[in-house]
């Protein structure tokens, strides 16, 4: 692996898979798409060096698109590495958790807090990506939104952490594995 050169991974900046980029790959980078098949794409295509996917999470077990879409390239595991998810419940600055109404994020980290959103009575909406879902929760400017993700999304897109480990779990993890072609 050459230093600087791209690493694909799901999502905005300020995804878990992009934290797990600038902690597992720093000499390479980040490189963000915005499906699976987008990221793994760009690494069978020559286009990124490799790729930093998630495959597994400890809550919600295997998770299928990524890891079908690697074996349909033919791209080989050449490290992994579990990371814990802690999963942030964000919105604007002026939002307090009385005036929520809905939480948007990637459907896995949705899946993951499912308790706690149930017991907040918020309504579910599902996003392409965490980080993504709190860029559109700053964007909207709606006291009535939040967003989870994770810490790093609050301090991109200027939100307020509402509450800290939405996820159901203590130990939510997330294996990361790092594809070649």
């Amino acid at each position: 692996m050459s230093a600087g050169a791209k690493v694909a991974f799901q999502g905005a900046h300020g995804a878990f898979s992009y934290e797990a980029c600038l902690a597992l790959r720093p000499w390479n980078q980040p490189q963000g798409y915005e499906t699976f098949a987008e990221a793994i794409g760009a690494v069978a295509s020559g286009e990124c060096e490799c790729g930093l996917i998630p495959v597994e999470n400890s809550i919600v077990g295997l998770l299928p698109d990524p890891n079908q879409l690697i074996a349909e390239h033919g791209l080989k595991i050449v490290a992994e590495a579990w990371r814990p998810m802690r999963q942030m419940l964000m919105a604007i600055p002026e939002a307090k958790l009385t005036d929520l109404k809905t939480v948007e994020s990637h459907p896995v980290a949705l899946g993951q807090c499912r308790g706690h959103i149930g017991e907040m009575g918020l309504v579910a909406i599902e996003a392409y990506d965490t980080a993504g879902a709190a860029e559109l929760v700053a964007a909207a400017r709606d006291i009535t939104r939040a967003a989870i993700a994770p810490a790093v999304a609050a301090e991109i897109y200027e939100l307020k952490i509402l509450r800290a480990d939405m996820q159901d779990s203590a130990d939510n993890r997330t294996r990361f594995v790092v594809v070649e072609r």
